[in-house]
């Protein structure tokens, strides 16, 4: 392994446990194609075996997150690619799995090797454009295999990540359901405001969790808007002496969603998880007016950071409109 990427994976271990032992973070959002859970289940057992004595922080009172990737949809792969998952995070459950995309593709032997922890290469993610895409498997498919790591009590909870509305309407009226999703986590941020998504999830009883709230700051291409950047929030922030990003993280709690907010950036842990409560431990109030504003922003600037008709684009299909 080079010094570079030694580096890099003892800064990561070192933000987990910054979140986690420092600034109370209690959530931690993983997924096989992000090709760390190795490293992250190095950190996740460090703290545990450093604290367990002392009793500070135990495996109960972490909630960890892991996804399904598209390789592995078909019924016979759901929970090998789990049990992948649950090896390199060095867990015996998950608190919440999610399908990470609603398309499958073409399974190979090869793609894991329970030999190893982490994955090869990054061949799981790849959909060669579109090429990759296996249209015989069906989200009922995959979903019935999701609910029975359930009953085998690996996992706690199920549910889907970047289902539209029809997608999410056609899963839940199956007439086997046996565990509707919990959750539905998609892209929301003041440009793609989701409502109707999130009305949708509301009245069905499936928990909106949003994921890029803040926009991609440090992964938009050139050309692409910056929420962060937008007047509007900036204003806001200095009637309450918070940033803008702050902003956007309270106006998406305001509205009822969560949030998975990615950062490497000690002070930006802080900021996103302290600094937005006030002395009595309530969150700041932003006002209606101030809602209003930032609800305006989508009539202007509608942008959609993921677009994953880019990566399929021989298979001629979109998730989204």
């Amino acid at each position: 392994m080079e010094a570079s990427n030694e580096s890099q994976i003892e800064s990561l271990k070192s933000t987990i446990q910054t979140a986690i032992v420092n600034h109370g973070y209690r959530r931690i959002d993983c997924a096989p194609v992000y090709f760390n859970e190795h490293i992250i289940g190095d950190a996740l057992h460090e703290i545990l075996q450093t604290t367990n004595n002392g009793g500070k922080i135990r495996r109960q009172d972490l909630f960890i997150v892991s996804k399904l990737a598209s390789p592995f949809h078909q019924k016979d792969h759901v929970e090998l690619a789990l049990r992948k998952t649950l090896q390199d995070l060095r867990l015996d459950y998950l608190d919440l799995y999610l399908i990470h995309w609603p398309v499958a593709f073409f399974y190979k032997d090869s793609f894991i090797d329970m030999s190893i922890r982490g994955y090869a290469n990054e061949d799981i993610d790849d959909s060669n454009d579109g090429k990759s895409i296996d249209p015989k498997v069906s989200i009922h498919e995959t979903w019935k295999a999701m609910e029975a790591l359930v009953e085998k009590g690996l996992v706690r909870n199920i549910g889907v990540s970047n289902f539209p509305v029809m997608l999410l309407h056609e899963l839940l009226s199956a007439k086997d359901l046996k565990i509707p999703p919990s959750v539905n986590q998609c892209e929301s941020h003041p440009y793609l405001q989701q409502d109707r998504l999130i009305a949708y999830c509301k009245r069905r009883g499936v928990h909106f969790q949003a994921y890029s709230p803040l926009g991609t700051p440090g992964f938009k291409e050139d050309g692409e808007p910056n929420v962060l950047q937008e007047q509007i929030l900036v204003d806001i922030g200095k009637t309450y002496n918070l940033t803008s990003a702050q902003v956007c993280l309270l106006w998406a709690l305001q509205r009822g969603t969560s949030l998975v907010v990615k950062s490497m950036d000690p002070h930006h842990l802080e900021q996103n998880h302290a600094a937005l409560y006030q002395e009595d431990g309530s969150l700041v109030q932003l006002s209606d007016e101030d809602m209003q504003k930032i609800s305006f922003l989508q009539k202007t600037k509608q942008h959609r950071f993921f677009r994953p008709e880019d990566w399929w684009g021989d298979m001629a299909m979109a998730v989204f409109d």
